[in-house]
C-alpha cells in the first residue's frame, strides 16, 4: 500500500533542506508536481512523489540616485521581502507576490513625502502588461469602485459600487493569439489587486491567477507585469519576463 506524508516533509527530504525552508517554497508557489502547483504545505501526499522547484530570479536595480531607487522585482517575492534587501530605502509602491516589474523606493524622507503626494494626486503613470483569457481588439475603460477586506492578514478585493473606493483602469490591445490576448493596462488609481479584479469583472481573467482569474496547468504565476512607471522627470522600464513571450497557455 502507498505511504503518505506531509508535502513539506517530503520536499525537505528530496531537496535536502530544512522543513521550514521546504514549507516556505510551497507557500511562495514555487513547487509543482507535474503541471500542478502544490498549494498546501501540510497536505498529505504520496511518499514517492517527485517535486520540481522553480528558482526565483534575482532582484535587479534599474536606477538609483540620491532620491530614488527603482528595482525590477521578480515574481514570487513579496514587496516586504524586496524591501528587506534595501533596508535604508523607503518603499513607495507595492506589487503582488506573483506580479513582476518596476517597484520604487525613496532614498530620503523629503523625497518620500513628495512622491507620496504624486501617488495620491494620481500623477504617477503606471503601465502593466497582462495575458488574459479572451479576445481584446479595442480600448476598454474600466471605472468600477473596489472594496478590499482582510481575513487572517490576507487581502481580497471585489467590485462594490456602494462601499468601494474609486478605481480606474484602461485596457489597450497588443496581440491576440487564439482566444488569449496580450494587453497593456494603465491604471490611474492603485487599489489592492485592482487590475486582477477589474479584468475579471469584464470577463477577461488573467492567465495564472488562481484567486480572481484563470489558473493554467503550465503557468505557475499571475501573468501580470509592471512594465513602465513615470514619476516627476523619471521614467523606469522593466522588460517583460520570458513567460509573456510564450503563447501556449492551454
Amino acid at each position: 500500500m502507498a505511504e503518505y506524508d506531509k508535502a513539506y516533509k517530503l520536499l525537505a527530504k528530496q531537496e535536502n533542506i530544512s522543513n521550514s525552508k521546504a514549507k516556505e517554497l510551497i507557500d511562495k508557489g514555487l513547487v509543482r508536481v507535474g503541471n500542478k502547483k502544490v498549494m498546501i504545505a501540510r497536505g498529505e501526499i504520496r511518499s514517492d512523489t517527485r517535486f520540481s522547484v522553480k528558482e526565483v530570479a534575482k532582484i535587479k536595480v534599474i536606477f538609483e540616485d540620491d532620491d530614488i531607487l527603482a528595482v525590477d522585482k521578480p515574481a514570487f517575492l513579496t514587496a516586504d521581502e524586496v524591501s528587506q534587501k534595501f533596508p535604508k530605502a523607503i518603499l513607495l509602491n507595492r506589487l503582488d507576490k506573483e506580479t513582476s516589474g518596476v517597484m520604487l523606493f525613496a532614498k530620503n524622507e523629503a523625497f518620500q513625502k513628495k512622491a507620496i503626494k504624486e501617488f495620491s494626486n494620481e500623477r504617477v503613470y503606471k503601465e502593466y502588461v497582462a495575458i488574459v483569457d479572451g479576445k481584446v481588439i479595442e480600448e476598454i475603460e474600466i471605472d468600477k469602485p473596489i472594496l478590499t477586506t482582510k481575513d487572517r492578514g490576507k487581502a481580497k478585493s471585489k467590485i462594490d459600487t456602494k462601499h468601494g473606493k474609486p478605481a480606474k483602469s484602461t485596457v489597450y490591445p497588443m496581440l491576440v493569439e487564439g482566444n488569449k490576448s496580450k494587453i497593456k493596462v494603465v491604471i490611474e488609481t492603485g487599489r489592492t489587486h485592482q487590475i486582477r479584479v477589474h479584468l475579471n469583472s469584464i470577463g477577461l481573467p488573467i492567465i495564472g491567477d488562481a484567486l480572481y482569474g484563470k489558473p493554467a496547468a503550465n503557468i505557475n504565476r499571475v501573468l501580470l507585469h509592471s512594465k513602465k512607471t513615470k514619476i516627476f522627470d523619471y521614467t523606469f522600464e522593466s522588460p517583460e519576463p520570458r513567460e509573456f513571450k510564450v503563447y501556449d497557455f492551454n
